[in-house]
């Protein structure tokens, strides 16, 4: 049965909100980079109370909440004061499941001014991002540290989101030893580790990430270790599993390939490597993977992939998928071996 056609003055207005997406991303952007979420962790705030805590212009700031009202993000009551609600909650620091450090990354100039470029990159076929900073995302970061800081934070914020899924969605056998190709700070391993107490670990990463990384728990003391090199030229060999998460999504095919060349010559015959993102379903039903594919595509000249996307380029690497394992999060689990 086909739901009724809703007349056009409807369809502008949501049209309109629309439009005016990137207006509720800067919003979000200000309270965040304020702490209005912990201000507000002991109770009800005037803008007025908040913008003296923050130094931010009280009416100024009454006038973002308000909006970010409307949104179901605070909640403003008859004597104009603001109050979390369960979306705002996720904005504190230190709320189970914060999105506090990936609201700070995705405020970033590395971000926002390459979206700007939507248009030229969709005309050009790759991404301007590198026609504004005057180098690729990577090689930029390394230049400025800083920056570089608050995308490994907000880049760990959302693998917090599905690291444990992951981890305990795959069965890694007892005395393995594991491999996290361009793994961050080591959240995952770590996830990992915790999840299975036989198997040791090694995150490898550029010196500047490991540098940051997260491994030393009580949980997983003497059973990882860190090596800094660049997986495009080399990758330790003898692993018995191999991770990349969330690594292959931000490369173009082409790259992907001298990543997996890589990968090829450093497994032995009962190697598995484990590709761990998500997976573009099919049909016109909003799934998360499509929006985060624009966004790889603006900014890295990367992508998400359907199924048949990743067995052609894994194939291509030397590898056979074997499986596709979802987990209860947005990442699935790509399994392959050595073709």
């Amino acid at each position: 049965m086909t739901s009724a056609p809703r007349d056009t003055s409807e369809l502008s207005a949501q049209l309109s909100e629309h439009m005016n997406g990137y207006l509720y991303t800067a919003c979000l952007y200000t309270v965040t980079k304020a702490g209005i979420a912990d201000h507000l962790a002991q109770g009800p705030r005037t803008a007025a109370e908040l913008g003296e805590q923050t130094g931010l212009h009280g009416p100024h700031l009454h006038r973002v909440l308000r909006y970010l009202a409307t949104r179901e993000v605070f909640r403003e009551d008859e004597h104009g004061r603001f109050a979390l609600t369960p979306m705002a909650g996720l904005l504190r620091t230190d709320a189970p499941g914060s999105l506090h450090d990936p609201f700070l990354m995705l405020g970033e100039d590395l971000f926002w001014k390459p979206l700007a470029r939507m248009y030229d990159t969709v005309r050009q076929g790759r991404t301007a991002f590198d026609d504004i900073f005057g180098a690729g995302f990577f090689a930029h970061l390394q230049t400025v540290p800083e920056t570089a800081s608050v995308f490994n934070a907000g880049a760990a914020g959302f693998s917090r989101l599905w690291n444990e899924h992951v981890a305990t969605s795959y069965d890694f056998p007892d005395g393995a030893r594991v491999i996290d190709i361009g793994g961050g700070t080591g959240s995952l391993l770590r996830e990992i580790l915790t999840a299975h107490p036989h198997i040791t670990g090694t995150l490898y990463d550029q010196q500047s990430v490991i540098d940051e990384h997260q491994l030393d728990t009580p949980d997983t003391t003497g059973r990882w270790t860190v090596q800094a090199g660049d997986f495009f030229e080399h990758v330790p060999a003898g692993a018995d599993h191999y991770i990349l998460k969330s690594v292959l999504h931000d490369w173009s095919d082409s790259d992907c390939l001298r990543i997996l060349k890589s990968v090829r010559e450093a497994v032995h015959d009962n190697s598995k490597l484990l590709v761990v993102d998500p997976v573009i379903p099919p049909g016109n039903q909003p799934h998360a993977s499509k929006t985060i594919d624009a966004m790889m595509m603006v900014i890295h000249d990367g992508k998400e992939r359907t199924q048949a996307e990743f067995e052609d380029v894994l194939s291509k690497g030397g590898f056979t998928v074997t499986r596709i394992l979802p987990t209860p999060s947005l990442m699935s689990i790509v399994e392959c071996v050595p073709a």
